[in-house]
């Protein structure tokens, strides 16, 4: 599991539920202002522990936590199905899709700007 700092708890389960398909594995009140928050993609793979931003700091490293350069990665089965339901469902592609000696990968962004590589291994 890793972290994934954001604005708000409920826009980011909805988006990254509703967009990416991910499951809400758990949403634990811990305080009147924390929640332990953690979603999933479907078929398995990492969590992703969804942190409400607190300070400046840490508002400021949202959708920037790795420098803008690709963070996390999205495994497929289907990668021109998955392409293509992403787009229908809003998402921003940074580029076409490649077909590289490894398999199939294009960059996308999530609600807050973090870059994400969709891929299909071959």
């Amino acid at each position: 599991m890793i972290t994934l700092v954001v604005h708000d708890y409920d826009e980011a389960i909805r988006w990254y539920t509703n967009v990416l398909g991910f499951t809400l594995a758990a949403d634990t009140p811990l305080s009147g202002t924390k929640r332990w928050v953690v979603i999933a993609p479907e078929g398995g793979g990492a969590s992703l522990l969804l942190a409400k931003a607190d300070g400046d700091m840490q508002k400021a490293s949202i959708g920037n936590q790795t420098g803008g350069r690709v963070s996390l990665f999205l495994y497929t089965n289907d990668f021109a199905e998955d392409h293509a339901r992403m787009i229908g469902a809003g998402v921003q592609f940074l580029e076409e899709p490649r077909h590289e000696p490894y398999g199939s990968v294009a960059v996308f962004e999530d609600l807050y700007g973090n870059k994400w590589d969709l891929l299909q291994l071959k």
